[in-house]
């Protein structure tokens, strides 16, 4: 749909909207918002998620082939709608200390350092979100908008876009998210109030407090004197929900989960998969599917000295693809990935891992670093050039896996600068077809390398091992190498997704006063049903 231009005078009665802040960043807001999407959802609500600018390196691409943030995307999910760059028009993909590549509408718009993106870009930022948002509001009944951050930053307030300045213009009752696992909950809540201005602080019409562990009849004094305090309900206290199989949005959620660990639930021994932490990383929630299976232990690594002897190595996505393959070498990872190979190992490539796995990246038009030549780890006769055009597309297709007698359906999504080419024949993995606008071209082609034992791939694909059918066939190959038995289909990834936004709207449910939330966003509460599949 073309993008038109905002009329105020001229626009329909717009969608209800509801606006989630919080008191920092992860302190759950992504997930909430998503909670209440599915709530709003299964009271047959026509809802959808905005979120005007998001920074991060996971990102999500539309059906039409446009890349938004990963957390809308999963957003959209949640409300069962098509994703659409008008849920996040702005999307900051960091690429260097102080500069990212800025997506406007799903395109790259260019690379601009902080002070520039500020000072120049975020006047003409301000326009683009309202016609998004407008939009948005014209097409749903209800719209759930998330901030990012906190609004209590002073010297990023006079030109914000993001969070109290937003609620103004979508006119949105506020809920703020403190996070109680961090500590501090009553001081970053009454802090934020203190920093707000009066008439941001009219604005928030109550608290949530989330991921608590523990008896919530302890914590009631505290929420007593909070409202005392400050005039504002506590409208929920969110428990801790563990093994919530939906994706996390950004590194700082990774770090979290890198320091608590990820491993199987069942079963012993385990498969351990180790995945390289590159500085840059991107799209990591291609691993997501390897945490949920019941006998495979998987650990991020970014020091040498924790390499061990995995039983495979996956080398994820970067934004900056010669600066992290500058990592491996400089932090001594790219020696002991040199010798895990050498002595039969596995190693697996996605993305920028994958065009790692060359002989060379060039990069002329220095698109992504400052390195025109950067050699490759040479497992490929590959050579990537980085384009001014990036790629972002679905795919489908399919995939001759290793030991299996019938070609395996895979669908993913596509989304890169480099240009690979191969200076000699090589085994391919898959063969795929795009999607565009929703369509699927007829034409398949081979993507990715693979060497001839099968250890050593690597594909463009993101979202590959999401594939139940393939990722058992991966998996049962490295069981069978080590004389385990093969393991039948357990985990359906997409289904077990699904069954997620339930589980997570069922448990916020149950602890948020929806009745409230209703009156503050000028509706009634209907009666709960769940929409059907």
């Amino acid at each position: 749909m073309a993008q038109q231009p905002y009329h105020p005078d001229l626009a329909p009665a717009p969608a209800r909207t509801l606006m989630l802040q919080g008191t920092a960043s992860d302190v759950g807001k992504s997930l909430l918002t998503a909670a209440l999407c599915r709530i709003f959802m299964q009271d047959g609500r026509r809802v959808a998620p905005f979120k005007s600018q998001n920074m991060s390196l996971n990102s999500y691409v539309t059906p039409d082939g446009k890349e938004i943030g990963r957390a809308q995307g999963m957003q959209a999910d949640a409300c069962r709608i098509p994703a659409t760059t008008n849920m996040n028009p702005i999307l900051l993909k960091p690429s260097r200390d102080m500069e990212a590549q800025v997506v406007v509408h799903g395109k790259p718009f260019r690379t601009l350092d902080a002070r520039t993106y500020r000072e120049s870009y975020l006047p003409k930022a301000e326009q683009i979100v309202k016609e998004a948002l407008h939009q948005l509001r014209s097409e749903y009944e209800l719209v759930v908008l998330e901030g990012a951050g906190s609004p209590a930053e002073v010297n990023l307030k006079d030109r914000d876009i993001v969070n109290m300045r937003l609620a103004g213009w979508a006119d949105a009752p506020v809920l703020l998210v403190a996070d109680i696992d961090r500590g501090g909950v009553f001081a970053s809540l009454v802090g934020t109030m203190e920093i707000l201005t009066p008439e941001e602080r009219d604005r928030v019409a109550g608290f949530i407090i989330n991921k608590f562990r523990g008896d919530v009849s302890l914590l009631q004094p505290g929420l007593d004197w909070l409202e005392e305090r400050t005039g504002k309900p506590v409208l929920g206290v969110i428990p801790f929900l563990p093994n919530l199989a939906l994706e996390d949005e950004d590194s700082a959620s990774l770090d979290a989960i890198r320091s608590r660990g990820r491993s199987g639930r069942k079963g012993d021994p385990a498969l351990e998969l180790a995945v390289i932490r590159l500085p840059r990383i991107s799209n990591f929630t291609d691993f997501d599917p390897l945490w949920e299976e019941e006998d495979v232990q998987v650990r991020y690594i970014s020091r040498a000295e924790e390499f061990g002897s995995p039983d495979a190595v996956l080398l994820p996505g970067s934004k900056n693809t010669a600066e992290d393959l500058r990592f491996l070498r400089e932090s001594g990872l790219e020696e002991e990935l040199r010798r895990y190979v050498a002595d039969g190992g596995r190693l697996t490539g996605l993305c920028g891992g994958y065009q790692m796995m060359g002989t060379r990246l060039v990069d002329t038009d220095f698109v992504e670093s400052e390195h025109r030549e950067t050699e490759g780890l040479g497992y490929f006769p590959m050579e990537t050039h980085f384009a001014l055009e990036k790629r972002t597309e679905r795919v489908v297709g399919f995939a001759e896996c290793w030991d299996s007698e019938a070609a395996l359906p895979v669908e993913g999504y596509e989304i890169h600068m480099g240009v690979s080419r191969f200076m000699e024949a090589v085994e391919h993995p898959f063969m795929i077809r795009n999607e565009r606008n929703g369509v699927l071209q007829d034409d398949f082609y081979p993507e990715g390398a693979i060497t001839p034992d099968g250890k050593l791939w690597g594909t463009y694909i993101h979202g590959i091992l999401h594939n139940d059918e393939f990722r058992r066939c991966w998996l049962n190959g490295i069981r069978e190498e080590k004389g385990w038995v093969r393991r039948e289909g357990t985990l359906f990834f997409r289904h077990r997704r699904e069954s997620a936004f339930d589980r997570l709207a069922d448990h916020v449910r149950a602890h948020l006063d929806m009745q409230r939330i209703y009156e503050m966003i000028g509706t009634t509460k209907p009666e709960a049903r769940r929409m059907p599949l």
